[in-house]
Parts: structure tokens; sequence; C-alpha cells
């Protein structure tokens, strides 16, 4: 069942966002980048845009962001939470992939500051500066094993593959 706002009488939708756990070897793929005025750490993450499927939209940010081609192997999961940047509530979902190519001289997305390769202690020892919680516990499903058919979440939009 929808909510409406009661003074607007309009649909309340939350946000849409994606990310990518990319790991080679011990080490977790993040990226840089500004927000809110200041350096934070987050997997390579985004919005869903209209018409894409959560899939492409994983796989597009994770270009845009980091350079690096990617194909996804596993669902991870979907995280239902409050963002304090955005005031409002998020579903994100995580998927698992690997690296296919990187493109070391693609521009990357304005405020990513760049990309790099770190394990989970360093990724953990960034404390606050983790842009949301969910980095961690998206790395600690995959490093707990959890990895769900990509098929888990499907697309009924035209052209989607099913």
């Amino acid at each position: 069942m929808s909510q409406t706002t009661p003074s607007s009488g309009n649909v309340w939708c939350p946000r849409v966002t994606v990310a990518c756990v990319i790991a080679r070897g011990d080490r977790f793929l993040v990226v840089e980048e500004e927000a809110l005025g200041r350096l934070a750490y987050n997997q390579p993450a985004g919005h869903l845009d209209p018409g894409e499927t959560l899939q492409a939209a994983a796989i597009r940010e994770t270009l845009e962001e980091t350079g690096h081609h990617v194909a996804l192997d596993a669902f991870l999961g979907v995280w239902q939470w409050t963002s304090h940047e955005h005031g409002e509530q998020v579903l994100r979902f995580a998927f698992a992939g690997h690296v296919l190519s990187h493109d070391a001289l693609r521009p990357l997305d304005e405020g990513i500051h760049r990309a790099l390769w770190l394990r989970r202690d360093e990724i953990e020892a960034l404390g606050e500066r983790l842009r949301t919680p969910l980095v961690l516990d998206a790395i600690d499903a995959w490093l707990d094993g959890r990895r769900l058919p990509l098929d888990t979440v499907t697309s009924l939009l035209p052209g989607a593959h099913r």
C-alpha cells in the first residue's frame, strides 16, 4: 500500500539506490568522493535512472565512478534505512561483481576524487568518513557468503533481460 503525504496528497516514494561490492583478493573497490562538503568513502553506488534496471544501474554507476567495467555475479540484498544526507528513506539494492577491464583514462563522475582498493579493516577504520553505514553491511554480507541469484531481482521493463 502506498503512503501519501497528508498535506499534498502526492504518493510517497523512497529513494532507490544501487551499490556494487567488487572484491579483488582481500581488497574491495571503494570511491573517495565529495559529499556534503566533506570527503567520504563509499562503494560504487548511485541512483536508479528512469527506465533502467537495477542491474544496469549498478554496472553503470561502477563504470562512471571508477572506470571499471564489471559483470555482476550475485545479488546481495536490499537495505532500508533513513539517510541523514537526504532526510528520507532509502532502499539500497546491493550486487556483487567482478572487474572485466579498467579504463584508466575515463573521466570519473563529478565529485569523485578517485577509486581505490582497500581491505575491510581499512574501510572500517574510516569510521565517520564512510558515506553510509551500508558500506560495511554490504561487504559483510559478501564476506559472510551471501550470494543470491541475480534473477532474485527481476525487471518487467521493456527490453530488460529476464
